[in-house]
This record gives C-alpha cells, sequence and structure tokens, in this order.
C-alpha cells in the first residue's frame, strides 16, 4: 500500500506523510504503542553501546529518540541523524536542545540512499522504524554498509509480523483495525496511520532481511525478537 495514491515515488510519499503528521507523531507513537518502543530503543542502545563507538550515524532518525537516546547513554559519543523530512528534523532539534545535547547530536535533511557521509567514517550506523520506508531497501542498506569501519556494526529496530497465530491475530485487528482510527483522529490524516501497519504487513520477513544484510556485505548477522515478535532487532558487524 502506498501512502498516499499519487504518481509520486514512494520516497516522496513517505516524506510528504511524515511531514504532516510530525506535530503529532510522538505523542502518538508513544500512546499508541504503551511506550513499549522506548524498551526497544534502549535495547538498541545497549547493543550499540558495547561498542563504546565515538561516532554514529542514525539513518531515517524522524524526531530524534533513538539519535538523542544514544548520545545520552554513550559518553562522548557524536550522533549524525539524518532523515527526509524536514518537519520531522525540526521536532528532534528542539528535543535535542531541551536535553542540552544540541551539541553532540547533528540532525540533517538527508537521504539513506545517497548518504553524504565519508566511507567508514562511522563506528556503528542505526536506524528505528525507518528501513521499511525505504524505496530501495538494497541500496539503503549498501550505502549503510559503506560508511561503517571495518568492525563496526549495525543495529536496526524495524516492526514484523509475529510468527504465533494469536499474537498476529490480536496484533492485526489493533493495527488495521484500532489505530488508523486513533491515529487518524489526532493526526487529521488517517491515511498515514493506514500505511503504517500496512508497511509492516508489506516488508520482508526476518530471514529475508538477514539475507539482505548479507547482500549489503555485513556479517554475522542476527535477528533479535521483541514483544512476541512484534518488532526485531537486527545485528550484523561491517
Amino acid at each position: 500500500m502506498k501512502p498516499y495514491n499519487t504518481e509520486r515515488t514512494k520516497k516522496e510519499e513517505v516524506r510528504t506523510m511524515f511531514d504532516r503528521i510530525a506535530p503529532t507523531y510522538d505523542m502518538l507513537n508513544h500512546t499508541l504503542s504503551w511506550s513499549i518502543d522506548r524498551l526497544w530503543r534502549r535495547r538498541v542502545a545497549r547493543i550499540v553501546g558495547r561498542g563504546a563507538p565515538q561516532r554514529i550515524l542514525d539513518v531515517a532518525t524522524g524526531t530524534g529518540d533513538l539519535a538523542i537516546l544514544l548520545a545520552r547513554r554513550i559518553p562522548g559519543v557524536r550522533v549524525l541523524g539524518i532523515d527526509l523530512s524536514e518537519r520531522m528534523l525540526e521536532v528532534a532539534r528542539r528535543k535535542a536542545a531541551a536535553c542540552g545535547l544540541d551539541e553532540r547530536v547533528a540532525l540533517e535533511v538527508g537521504d539513506a540512499e545517497r548518504l553524504e557521509v565519508p566511507d567508514a567514517a562511522m563506528d556503528a550506523v542505526t536506524a528505528a522504524f525507518g528501513v521499511r520506508n525505504f524505496g530501495d531497501l538494497d541500496r539503503g542498506l549498501r550505502e549503510m554498509a559503506r560508511t561503517i569501519k571495518p568492525g563496526g556494526r549495525i543495529v536496526i529496530l524495524e516492526f514484523s509480523r509475529p510468527r504465533n497465530r494469536l499474537v498476529r491475530a490480536l496484533y492485526e485487528f489493533y493495527s488495521y483495525r484500532i489505530l488508523p482510527r486513533i491515529g487518524g483522529l489526532v493526526s487529521k490524516d488517517r491515511q498515514a496511520y493506514e500505511y503504517l501497519p500496512a508497511s509492516v504487513g508489506e516488508f520482508l520477513s526476518p530471514p529475508e532481511f538477514l539475507e539482505a544484510m548479507a547482500r549489503a556485505g555485513f556479517r554475522d548477522c542476527t535477528a533479535r525478537s521483541q514483544s512476541c515478535g512484534i518488532a526485531q532487532i537486527y545485528v550484523g558487524t561491517r
């Protein structure tokens, strides 16, 4: 399902969609997930922090939740967050400044498929709930791999479809029936909250995504199931 029924590319559609829902995105994101997403991000931060990185690239950073968390949890680290949506980044910049982290968290408009980052410049690359929105997933993963130093890590948090039938049925009922109604009512953009769960249903399964990571040049790739398979934390080494 496309975000909107137009002739523009997925990338353009996604940027427009997130620009529109940026003002209410954080509140709805945390409320509709019962703040479980915060727990998942903390787990990502722990995994990334084990490598004591000094420079991290956070792709599809959105409103900066993960980028800011990484800067708070990892001493001395500098984080570059990039996103297509300027309005999402405006929210992220306000949050970083409020935390006193604006000197260690840089936030820029950028395209994950054409990163303006030198080769092997980063100790780690992260992404939370963004890779499924890439127009060209393989190209985006290759670009992420290009920016990581040898031995550095990629850590990706992304939704997935639960394997357990009962959990999947409950999850999909909530995602397809409840979430669009509440999200649409608050954001005034129901189509956006219809696209978001639909994009999860269309995304690669964990084994398929691990194969995509391997094609991009990552090794020792693993998927760590979160909350009965509602999400996965993918980890790979460059």
